[in-house]
């Protein structure tokens, strides 16, 4: 990889995480709502074809946020209903989205474990 790929990850990750912190602190909004609007817009925006040519600009810095994870159900369900018809849109954005979701389960089940909670 070259110097420029990684500053290129680093001006769309962080051009995400100003608009979170100027959404944070502008509007009502509530951290969850904009994480959940996060994934949306990544659906949306991957639904057009759109969000492929921030990946191809941003690389991680594009594929690591929320939008990336939103992005990556959006590209399951099309090829899923490309290959299964109308029954993978139902199914396609879980298989897309197995292999993160189940590692982040097991390794917060470990790190539970691992850690007592305590409430604030």
């Amino acid at each position: 990889m070259e110097f420029t790929d990684y500053v290129r990850a680093f001006l769309v990750g962080g051009a995400f995480c100003v608009i979170a912190q100027i959404l944070l602190d502008k509007t009502n909004l509530t951290p969850a709502r904009i994480l959940v609007g996060y994934v949306v817009a990544g659906v949306i925006l991957g639904g057009f074809g759109l969000y492929d040519c921030i990946i191809e600009f941003g690389g991680a810095g594009a594929t690591t946020p929320l939008t990336g994870f939103g992005h990556l159900i959006a590209e399951g369900v099309k090829r899923a209903v490309d290959e299964k018809g109308l029954i993978g849109a139902l199914t396609g954005g879980l298989s897309a989205a197995a292999a993160g979701t189940a590692a982040a389960l097991i390794f917060s089940f470990i790190a539970s474990l691992i850690f007592k909670s305590k409430a604030k």
